[in-house]
């Protein structure tokens, strides 16, 4: 019904959307309500719950995608491991900007937003993925 890699694609990260969104989840209420600190910048409690469970999820993505959905890339370690990061990067500043205007802007709150701004950026994701971290030389 469909190609292999995009099922593997689905089944990893749906399994890593769901290990973010639970860390999020768990960020929130550990934050209860409050801003949190990380020495150099304080952030809002969603903000922060964003950046731990995105982070954690950086690592978990990238070995799913190396080593289960993306097996036929034979671009370097290293150089996936730089695009990945890069895509990542910008995957979290479209969420960033969109859980802010969903939680700020327009006062959804922030769990629901953030299901939100996950969804979206998924479908950005595959594409940056496929084309360009993992992408095969042909």
């Amino acid at each position: 019904m469909m190609p292999l890699q995009t099922f593997r694609y689905a089944a990893c990260g749906g399994g890593n959307t769901v290990l973010g969104l639970l860390i999020y989840r768990i960020g929130l209420y550990y934050f209860n309500d409050q801003n949190v600190s990380f020495g150099f910048i304080v952030l809002k409690p969603h903000n922060a719950a964003l950046f731990i469970s995105s982070f954690t999820c950086l690592i978990v993505g990238f070995i799913l995608n190396k080593f289960i959905v993306f097996t036929e890339s034979n671009l370097r370690g290293r150089i996936q491991l730089l695009r990945y990061v890069l895509s990542f990067l910008l995957n979290l500043v479209i969420n960033y900007f969109l859980l802010r205007l969903f939680v700020e802007g327009l006062g959804i709150e922030e769990f629901l937003a953030q299901v939100i701004s996950t969804a979206i950026v998924i479908l950005f994701s595959y594409m940056t993925q496929k084309h360009f971290t993992f992408r095969s030389k042909g």
